[in-house]
Formats: structure tokens, C-alpha cells, sequence
């Protein structure tokens, strides 16, 4: 990354850390002594059969309707219905409390979330390439930037 891209906080942890890396990112470690600041972890602290958790970005699906976003049922497709296949149906009570409660599930924009995926398993490493093959479902889009954590 450029020095000019670099702002003057983020200069401060690359001096600390004596380097200039493009993501930066802080663990919880049990006992300090094992790492020093800055160090890079590879992929051979993990071994195969690991339970591991992942965390990322979700994949955006824009803006969506109640029966993709939350799984609603739509409405009945004959008996006189023309236009409210996929409609929500009613979102309020009545006149007491004469508003909407808020969290009320809707039709809004999904994915493009923080997401953890629990329970996976490391398959194999490949310390020579920097590599962990994770056995079940990762969040986010090819290429993305995850984080990966020894679960338990």
C-alpha cells in the first residue's frame, strides 16, 4: 500500500508492527508470549479435524420482498387475487397501538451482512501455499476477506 493511501493512525500500527500490509486484524490470545506485534499467522496453526469458525461479509442480494427476505407465504394465487401473489398481507395491529412496531419484518435490502458461520472443519492445510480447506459453507463472495478462529 502507498504512504500517501496510509492515514497518520494506521501509520503508527505499521510502525509498531514493521511492516506495511494491506488488512490488519486483532485476535484474543490466550498466553502473549507465544506472538509478538505485527506477526503474520500463517495457516499451519491450524491442523486438520479443527473446529473452526468462520466470519465474513455476506453476499448482497439488493433489495428484496417479504417471500425471499423472511420466507413469507404470499397470498392465494386464485379466488379473485390478480396482484397480491407475493404481498406481506397486513404489517400493523390496529388502531391501538396505530403504528407499526418496529423490527417488523418487511421487504428491504438482504445480505451485505457481518455473518459467522459455526461449527465448520478444517479438511486440510497446505502450509506451503498458505491454504485451509474448510469443509462446509464460508460467507461472502469468492475472494473476500475472512476471519478464521479455532472454535471451543
Amino acid at each position: 500500500m502507498r504512504a500517501s493511501k496510509v492515514n497518520m493512525p494506521m501509520r503508527g500500527h505499521f510502525e509498531r508492527a514493521n511492516g506495511n500490509f494491506r488488512h490488519l486484524q486483532e485476535f484474543k490470545v490466550s498466553d502473549l508470549g507465544e506472538y509478538e506485534v505485527g506477526q503474520e499467522i500463517r495457516a499451519n496453526v491450524f491442523s486438520t479435524g479443527d473446529a473452526i469458525k468462520v466470519t465474513g461479509v455476506s453476499k448482497g442480494k439488493g433489495f428484496q420482498g417479504g417471500v425471499k427476505r423472511h420466507g413469507f407465504a404470499g397470498g392465494p394465487k386464485t379466488h379473485g387475487q390478480s396482484d397480491r401473489h407475493r404481498a406481506p398481507g397486513s404489517v400493523g395491529a390496529g388502531t391501538y397501538p396505530g403504528r407499526v412496531w418496529p423490527g417488523t419484518r418487511m421487504a428491504g435490502h438482504m445480505g451485505d451482512r457481518r455473518v459467522t458461520t459455526r461449527g465448520l472443519s478444517v479438511a486440510g492445510v497446505d502450509p506451503a501455499q498458505n491454504y485451509i480447506l474448510v469443509k462446509g459453507s464460508v460467507p461472502g463472495a469468492r475472494n473476500s476477506l475472512v476471519r478464521i478462529e479455532k472454535q471451543g
